[in-house]
């Protein structure tokens, strides 16, 4: 007898930028948290509170996220200089 596909949690990726000028890639971010009349602001808390837990676990403290956007679009300094 065939399985039933098991149902996907979806998530949309994220590039964080952190205040020390270090960015990281990728991070993933349940798609049922964003949208609405939030946007993508929803989007920081979690990466936020995903960042304390890995300090917490690590023992380092985490650093500020100065900015996030969407993995795969323009960062935002990015798309003021091509409207130029």
């Amino acid at each position: 007898m065939a399985r039933k596909p098991a149902t996907r949690a979806e998530f949309t990726l994220f590039d964080v930028v952190y205040e020390d000028g270090s960015q990281r890639s990728n991070r993933r971010v349940p798609s049922e948290v964003l949208g609405g009349l939030d946007g993508d602001a929803p989007a920081r808390a979690v990466i936020e509170e995903q960042d304390r837990l890995i300090a917490e676990k690590s023992g380092t403290p985490a650093i500020p996220v100065k900015s996030i956007y969407r993995s795969g679009s323009k960062k935002p300094d990015e798309s003021r200089r091509s409207s130029r």
